[in-house]
């Protein structure tokens, strides 16, 4: 279930809201370098880390779920968001570069049928980035952040639903280390949290970071042997006569 958006931009206007933005960004920023020349959409509640890509894509645009609603984006200048159903988007096949995907696969009811619209949209050798909430950290546990609504994923419940929508997973990241706690001690340490929690691959990241890229064929499924034996003909002995 979707959180309104009212919700989530009074979160991200928040110290941990902050905080988050910034953290999350620089992790979404080291996977997304160089954009130069490429369509960007932003889909689910992605516009706090798309303002980095604004004034260096092509083209730069927001799509927010219906049923979380909208808001306008960028606020100084002529909105490039709009509302959307995540499962028929309204933009053309292979029309899109870069997918920044956050706030999304874990609020949608129906995350395949996301998943392959945001296929279908992506021009080939085009690439995924999807934001979700871990099931093994913090954050998934508490409903005082965004992250702690709707349904925390495993890595391979990543995986399986990235494949299963054609996708292959070309990179992995986690962040979010820091516990969600508006403490003001607590969020100016959060970026040592970041970098001890990231050099020593802790297991209790809030959030996952999956760079996937657009499979173009589905594989064709492997035909199995039989196993049923071939039988030899066996021919009966004549009958004799009476």
């Amino acid at each position: 279930m979707f959180l309104d958006v009212v919700d989530l931009r009074s979160f991200y206007a928040q110290p941990l809201g902050v905080v988050t933005r910034r953290l999350l960004g620089r992790a979404i920023r080291s996977r997304l370098p160089d954009v130069r020349g490429l369509s960007v959409l932003g889909i689910g509640y992605a516009t706090p880390y798309l303002g980095v890509f604004r004034e260096e894509a092509e083209r730069c645009i927001a799509l927010m779920p219906a049923a979380q609603g909208v808001v306008r984006w960028p606020s100084s200048a002529p909105t490039l968001a709009a509302l959307a159903d995540e499962g028929a988007l309204p933009l053309p096949t292979a029309s899109i570069d870069r997918v920044v995907a956050v706030h999304l696969l874990e609020m949608t009811p129906d995350a395949a049928a996301s998943l392959r619209e945001v296929w279908r949209v992506l021009a080939p050798g085009g690439r995924l980035l999807a934001v979700v909430p871990s099931r093994r950290g913090v954050w998934a546990r508490l409903d005082t952040t965004p992250f702690g609504n709707g349904r925390p994923f495993s890595r391979g419940q990543v995986v399986r639903l990235l494949r299963e929508a054609l996708f292959t997973p070309v990179g992995w990241d986690e962040a979010l280390y820091f516990p969600p706690v508006s403490s003001r001690w607590l969020l100016r340490t959060a970026v040592a949290w970041e970098r001890l929690g990231g050099g020593l691959s802790l297991p209790f990241a809030g959030v996952h970071i999956v760079e996937a890229t657009k499979q173009l064929y589905r594989p064709a499924p492997v035909k199995r042997p039989s196993l049923v034996p071939s039988l030899e003909p066996v021919f009966g002995q004549g009958i004799p006569a009476s």
